[in-house]
């Protein structure tokens, strides 16, 4: 019997990896504007749900900046053919009204994925955002995301630890 390169990769490969983030996690948000000054920490919770047959997950999440609450969604999946993770994102806070693609490798006991956004209110010069999932142990991750100007000064924007709930 035969499979295909999908079912290979949910059965071993990038999406059974994927997989291993199903369910409900929590954990803390430290927010960063400036280069290595802590601007806020925040109490997290994610939900990791499987779309499609287990080719994307989808990572609901809630938190607070400065106490006013904010939500965002992520999903993500592998590229198969080009050999990539890939991921949109929204949320309340960060994107307004954008959706921003990324797409990367593995980087480490993760993935690493490259997106850029910007408003030409504020000048043609796109930023970047990079944003590195770690995969820690079966019940912690880490999601941690730079704002890359568009001279390629590289900051950490925000960091959170998950841990599995129940």
């Amino acid at each position: 019997m035969t499979t295909n390169k999908f079912e290979e990769s949910l059965k071993e490969g990038p999406h059974h990896q994927l997989q291993k983030l199903l369910g409900h996690w929590s954990g803390k948000t430290k927010t960063w504007f400036e280069k290595d000054v802590l601007t806020d920490e925040s109490n997290a919770e994610a939900t990791i749900t499987t779309l499609l047959d287990g080719r994307f997950i989808s990572i609901d999440y809630h938190s607070s900046l400065d106490g006013k609450p904010f939500v965002g969604k992520m999903i993500l999946g592998f590229d198969i053919p080009y050999q990539r993770y890939t991921s949109s994102w929204i949320d309340s806070f960060h994107m307004g009204t954008q959706i921003m693609l990324s797409s990367g490798e593995s980087k480490g006991n993760g993935f690493s994925v490259l997106g850029s956004y910007g408003n030409p209110e504020y000048g043609e010069a796109l930023w970047g955002w990079r944003t590195e999932i770690q995969f820690i142990s079966e019940k912690e991750f880490s999601l941690t995301a730079f704002n890359i100007s568009p001279d390629g000064e590289e900051a950490k924007a925000t960091e959170t630890f998950y841990k599995k709930v129940g």
